[in-house]
């Protein structure tokens, strides 16, 4: 009976270090560590520009002042299904409504202008079409052509369905209506 029990106890040591040992790997490996691969927009334009191209832009006009485009930022880009499906279907940008540099986008010279009390960037005007709201996820085609600007703050799985819809060229045959309705997230399944 003294057998059975060091053999008993032996066993479950042995198993709760082999539990305890392969528990920190699995956590790793479920926490795979994905961030976007935000580039200028002068360099995604450029990218954009070149012979065979099939990725678009999207465009994350921000302040820094802005509180939920910080947690647009710290939720839903940060969301590594999220992070893998815009790093690999379009050449992502973080772009300051208030940049001061001048910027040429299809042979037009845009620059930073006081407004009111305030100064703004004009290709955030010209994308957001005046209305200065953030933050706002514009996307452009491959052409760099603006597609559609996306007011406001999105959770990943609102997100997944509007970027799925303009990365896999729904927006092109598919009523955003209709779109909506046959959605079925996998990218954020477990939310």
């Amino acid at each position: 009976m003294k057998f059975l029990s060091v053999l008993f106890t032996g066993f479950l040591i042995c198993s709760s270090g082999i539990i305890i040992a392969q528990t920190p790997q699995k956590v790793v490996l479920e926490h795979k560590e994905v961030r976007i691969r935000w580039i200028p927009l002068e360099k995604a334009l450029e990218l954009a520009d070149q012979e065979g191209n099939q990725k678009k832009i999207l465009v994350d006009i921000y302040t820094k002042w802005c509180k939920w485009c910080k947690r647009m930022d710290r939720i839903t880009f940060q969301h590594p299904q999220i992070a893998e499906y815009i790093n690999e279907h379009f050449y992502a940008v973080k772009f300051d409504a208030q940049y001061a540099e001048e910027i040429v986008y299809q042979d037009k010279t845009y620059g930073n202008i006081k407004t009111g009390k305030k100064r703004y960037h004009e290709l955030a005007i010209e994308f957001l079409r005046g209305k200065m709201s953030y933050p706002t996820v514009v996307f452009l085609d491959e052409n760099m052509n603006l597609i559609q600007s996306i007011v406001g703050y999105k959770p990943p799985r609102q997100f997944e369905k509007i970027a799925t819809y303009f990365g896999h060229d729904y927006y092109r045959k598919t009523p955003w209506s209709k779109y909506q309705k046959v959605f079925r997230p996998i990218l954020t399944k477990k939310e």
